[in-house]
């Protein structure tokens, strides 16, 4: 892979229309509703949990069970056991949420019994064998290309003076700057992991698309989402859309915590 550059999209973007003839939305039963009270937040890469804050407090507010993963963004194993670490010692079924890379994590840790319903927030939502690093290899045309610097040591990072506007364009200057200058390493390795398994195909899932995503191309988000038969909301919003539209995320997220299992 090319780090420094997203390299396409459009394999993923041509099953756009196959999915949307043979994938419906999947509604869950009204009959089958039920609140689930334990929420566990999961973050993407370059950033660390302290993000979630503001959906965070929202959920709580609203009288949530809401616990924060801190990957270490070394490796998807890593990040895959340090959520289900988190998510075994919920009190009962969870709401499982990803932001962006967290996506690929909470597809693969969503295996997991307790976890009840998926939801993606600009986020990748990798089938069988696929990685983040396979998923961007061919970028939709006219698609800006994500300032990611070459690896060094095996980890990536954003350039600083360029991630307020691929990365947080519609957070507050002040706050983006902070989040350039403490960046998280991103392995090359968690780039390059593979889900075994996507827990999409066996649980319901609820998928946020960031319209003013640079990150990762909002038809891209729409390709993944509707081929994993996900309910799907549009907000306005950057890649840190979490940071910037706490409300719309947590609506989303409520909507699935008091939504009915798919049948």
């Amino acid at each position: 892979m090319r780090p420094n550059s997203f390299s396409s999209w459009r394999p993923l973007l041509g099953m756009l229309g196959a999915a949307l003839l043979t994938v419906g939305v999947m509604t869950p039963s009204p009959a089958a509703a039920e609140r689930v009270n334990n929420v566990v937040l999961v973050h993407g890469g370059f950033v660390d949990g302290g993000g979630w804050e503001a959906v965070y407090k929202l959920m709580k507010a609203k009288g949530f069970n809401v616990s924060v993963v801190q990957n270490p963004t070394t490796s998807l194993a890593a990040d895959v056991a340090a959520t289900k670490a988190v998510v075994d010692a919920q009190d009962g079924p969870v709401v499982l949420v990803g932001h962006s890379y967290g996506g690929v994590v909470i597809t693969e840790a969503g295996n997991d019994a307790k976890v009840s319903r998926l939801v993606y927030i600009a986020a990748f939502a990798p089938d069988k064998g696929e990685s983040v690093q396979k998923l961007i290899a061919n970028p939709p045309a006219g698609a800006p290309a994500p300032p990611i610097l070459p690896p060094v040591n095996g980890s990536l990072m954003l350039d600083k003076a360029k991630f307020a506007a691929a990365f947080a364009g519609d957070v507050k200057a002040e706050r983006a700057a902070f989040l350039a200058n403490a960046q998280v390493p991103w392995g090359v390795e968690a780039l390059a992991g593979e889900v075994t398994s996507p827990a999409w195909r066996e649980k319901p899932s609820w998928y946020l698309v960031a319209r003013d995503d640079k990150m990762i191309p909002p038809d891209a988000q729409r390709a993944m989402s509707r081929r994993a038969g996900a309910t799907v909301v549009e907000s306005p919003g950057s890649h840190a859309v979490y940071e910037s539209k706490p409300a719309a995320v947590a609506a989303l997220i409520e909507k699935a915590a008091t939504a009915g299992n798919r049948n």
